[in-house]
């Protein structure tokens, strides 16, 4: 028990590390001043280009899939799994290091269901580019790979545990993408540009 609340601990913590924030600073830009203000690899990408867009969305991934592996690798329950997964996610998106004012979370949730259950993820990432291919918005695509994820991981993975995960993040995820529904509502969302 003592190893699965370090590992808690350690994924928020890792969670936590402001990714974008940090490389866009290394380029002289407070990223949450630029743009929509979001510190995540999507504004990135359209602040500083997508090499550094695809690192941040690398960084923040990892941050999501590396707790998970190590618990793995420990072989704990389930209910550790899914309580390490939730940690380093809420680390993403309610950043200690930045007063609790963090990412959307989409990349990050994105490395930790790689490191659960990588087939629900090549479902989910294929309903993610479905939806931006036809309708162009990457907020649209984050929403509905998202929505569908807790369904996919019920259907594969079959374990409540990881189910109630999921569904936590995609509702979490939905939330922090509040106003990106609005926009889309009104017709002034950002359209991908490649």
């Amino acid at each position: 028990m003592a190893i699965g609340i370090a590992l808690v601990i350690g994924a928020y913590l890792l969670g936590s590390i402001p990714t974008g924030f940090l490389i866009a600073k290394a380029f002289g830009i407070d990223i949450r001043a630029t743009g929509s203000g979001n510190i995540g690899a999507t504004n990135v990408y359209r602040s500083l280009g997508r090499k550094v867009g695809i690192i941040t969305l690398l960084g923040d991934c990892l941050k999501g899939l590396i707790p998970i592996l190590a618990v793995r690798y420990m072989q704990l329950p389930d209910i550790w799994v899914a309580a390490t997964g939730l940690a380093a996610f809420f680390g993403h998106v309610y950043t200690v290091f930045l007063r609790f004012k963090g990412g959307k979370g989409v990349a990050t949730a994105l490395g930790v269901f790689i490191g659960i259950s990588p087939v629900s993820v090549v479902a989910a990432v294929a309903i993610f580019i479905i939806v931006l291919l036809k309708w162009r918005y990457v907020s649209l695509a984050s929403i509905s790979a998202a929505a569908a994820i807790p369904f996919i991981i019920a259907f594969i993975e079959k374990k409540e545990v990881l189910i109630a995960m999921s569904l936590v993040i995609a509702a979490i995820i939905i939330f922090r993408h509040s106003e990106n529904i609005r926009r889309l509502k009104n017709g002034t969302e950002n359209v991908f540009r490649s």
